[in-house]
């Protein structure tokens, strides 16, 4: 048996690093930024006004206070405004939010704190120079460095980028995955089924597991156990994708359409030394990266949470790529088999005033129990070399 570990290592070299595209910035949101971003111009890019109000010397208004201090108003300033022309001494101009200060005004004057007049203004506030003034440069200098490579580009960098004069981003490409779940005991709702039918989840929720990470996914479902129809549906559409991920047909039975198909192709099949997940396969088909997972629906979400995460993520330019682990106490006891890391599922409670919260399983063992999966937050990880655990022991929690 191969390690976790290894197996990890095996499943990330095997995707690489995907390529850097140009993408505008309405289609950037949650990839990686590739490349380092300067910016094309200074925010604020001039100096403009930070409220309402009037823009001032403020030698001028010096003894505002108890006793008013009046100035005509010389100008009208409204954001946008292009030709700004100076402030003369004992004159203001009246400003909005966001428009350029005129030449000579060192203050501006929020007009709460005047009559509101358009030909003059009472104003009984004495503001120092700079008050309410937004600096050239203020927030990011032209020229300087505004988003680095690796930053994960939520709404906050795309309004930068956007801000310094950009339209568009290198980004590593999301990749485009094709699922395929095998097993000629799978049925699509809403048929009925008949007796010893089952109905087809592994690929709902690969899908949706892998659209969360930004990939792109096709699926293929329901592929009977026949190695020719397989490769039939399966090798037209490996020229369009990335990556392949196939759920099923890799244990050790005699219908194991994957490992059948796959085996002598550049896919390699192992054994992995873990609960549950342990049949796993990856390689390359007609030089296609292929991950193969088993059929349950809990080992599906396991090495998906294991292996796939991980490596995807760090293909499309992610650095944070592991899920939280934190170190809680057992609510109740546990046992693994010997020479396994056990993932179970669990949920994780934080104890206020302490570092270790409290931590129960959900569920047995059994790879086929997904109902337990949906009420749990976390997988508990228990060592190869562990395999019994006592109530009120410390374990290691991945938060889901």
């Amino acid at each position: 048996m191969i390690s976790v570990d290894s197996y990890r290592a095996t499943v990330s070299d095997l995707l690489g690093r995907s390529p850097v595209t140009i993408v505008p910035l309405a289609g950037a949101a949650g990839l990686v930024l590739a490349e380092d971003v300067h910016a094309g111009v200074s925010l604020p890019p001039f100096d403009n006004s930070a409220m309402d109000g009037y823009a001032v010397r403020a030698a001028d208004v010096a003894g505002a206070g108890e006793v008013a201090v009046t100035l005509p108003v010389a100008d009208d300033i409204p954001a946008g405004r292009v030709d700004v022309a100076p402030l003369e001494p004992g004159t203001a101009h009246r400003i909005m939010t966001g428009a350029p200060l005129p030449p000579g005004a060192d203050a501006v004057v929020m007009v709460e704190n005047t009559d509101g007049g358009t030909s003059s203004v009472r104003i009984s506030a004495a503001p120092a120079a700079g008050t309410h003034v937004r600096r050239t440069g203020e927030d990011v200098v032209k020229g300087t460095l505004a988003l680095h490579a690796g930053t994960v580009l939520g709404h906050s960098q795309l309004g930068l980028a956007a801000a310094v004069g950009l339209a568009e981003l290198a980004v590593y490409r999301p990749l485009s995955v094709l699922v395929v779940s095998t097993g000629t005991e799978l049925v699509e709702a809403p048929n009925p089924l008949r007796h010893g039918q089952i109905y087809e989840s592994n690929s709902v929720m690969l899908a949706a597991a892998l659209r969360g990470l930004g990939c792109r996914v096709d699926v293929v479902r329901s592929v009977v156990d026949d190695v020719g129809e397989f490769r039939g549906v399966i090798e037209p559409k490996l020229a369009e994708v990335d990556l392949l991920v196939t759920s099923g047909g890799v244990s050790a039975g005699a219908y194991e359409v994957v490992k059948d198909a796959l085996t002598g192709q550049g896919v390699e099949f192992r054994k992995v030394a873990m609960q549950p997940g342990g049949p796993q396969g990856c390689g390359r088909w007609d030089g296609v990266p292929v991950v193969t997972l088993p059929g349950n629906p809990v080992s599906v979400l396991v090495s998906f949470e294991a292996f796939l995460r991980p490596a995807l993520l760090t293909a499309m330019g992610h650095t944070d790529v592991d899920r939280r682990r934190v170190r809680a106490r057992l609510t109740e006891s546990m046992s693994s088999p010997t020479a396994r890391r056990q993932f179970r599922r669990g949920f994780y409670t934080p104890t206020e005033g302490e570092v270790t919260g409290l931590v129960g399983p959900r569920g047995g063992p059994g790879s086929h129990l997904l109902a337990a999966f949906t009420q749990a937050n976390c997988l508990i990880v228990l060592p190869e070399e562990v395999t019994e655990v006592a109530e009120g022991d410390e374990v290691d929690v991945l938060l889901l």
